[in-house]
């Protein structure tokens, strides 16, 4: 059976992010993800989490300055110590919150800086930030984001991400696969997960092109959910999209997919 997680950064917006938690428990689910959670205290969280029986499946790393429009600063070069600080902050984060998982943004490349050099960069620091988290039995992931909603992302495509990821051990990275965006850069995507599932560490979903619920656009759910389950994946699906209107009333799609 597959296993859904919201993502609080984006549904049940009706109501303010600590009291999401609740919302989403109450509207059936089990486990939640979402962006960030360095504006709270673990100690917040954790009550959040445990009043209302979730499971923490998800969050980044510091993204940089996210609000100036950083998006990661895992490329790029000469801060490699404002990156390592962060992750160690992740860490510490993800171990009180139980949260065996913690995506990695790559960052937006620099026009001026060549591709090679900031893939090495980026490279490197996955390598080190791979060796920390697994000491404390946390995997993290990585995530192909699509150049239309985030110009400049360095990390693009899926056969990008799936060759870092095993070139640094599949057991220490993972792919973060978001349908949304590999429906927009690449396609095909029951072959991409049919080729990728051994890697996957965690699916997210969205409808193309506005990005809201399953089924308010061009992707067929019914044939990818079946396939998903038929696949074996026992991981998380992410529910990262923008609910079109009121997050519960959106929720109907699960009982239309049978999910």
């Amino acid at each position: 059976m597959l296993r859904f997680c919201a993502n609080l950064s984006m549904m049940f917006q009706e109501v303010p992010f600590l009291d999401r938690f609740e919302q989403a428990a109450r509207a059936g689910f089990s486990g939640v993800e979402f962006l960030f959670p360095y504006d709270y205290p673990i100690a917040e969280l954790r009550a959040r989490l445990s009043g209302s029986g979730l499971k923490q499946v998800l969050f980044n790393a510091p993204p940089g300055d996210f609000s100036a429009g950083e998006r990661g600063i895992t490329c790029l070069p000469g801060r490699e110590t404002e990156f390592r600080e962060g992750f160690k902050r992740a860490i510490d984060y993800a171990v009180a919150l139980d949260c065996r998982q913690v995506h990695v943004m790559a960052g937006l490349a620099p026009a001026a800086t060549p591709w090679l050099s900031l893939m090495t960069h980026y490279v490197n620091n996955l390598a080190w930030a791979a060796e920390q988290a697994e000491a404390a039995g946390i995997r993290i992931l990585i995530e192909p984001i699509n150049h239309r909603d985030m110009p400049g992302y360095l990390l693009n495509t899926t056969e990008q991400a799936a060759a870092i990821v095993e070139a640094l051990g599949s057991e220490r990275v993972g792919l973060q696969f978001d349908i949304y965006h590999c429906q927009i850069t690449e396609g095909d995507l029951t072959r991409r997960l049919e080729a990728l599932m051994p890697l996957i560490g965690h699916i997210q979903i969205a409808d193309v092109p506005d990005r809201h619920e399953p089924g308010s656009g061009e992707i067929g759910w019914d044939h990818i959910f079946r396939r998903i389950a038929a696949l074996g994946y026992k991981g998380w699906i992410g529910c990262e999209y923008r609910p079109a209107g009121n997050t519960l009333e959106g929720l109907t799609w699960r009982q239309r997919y049978g999910v």
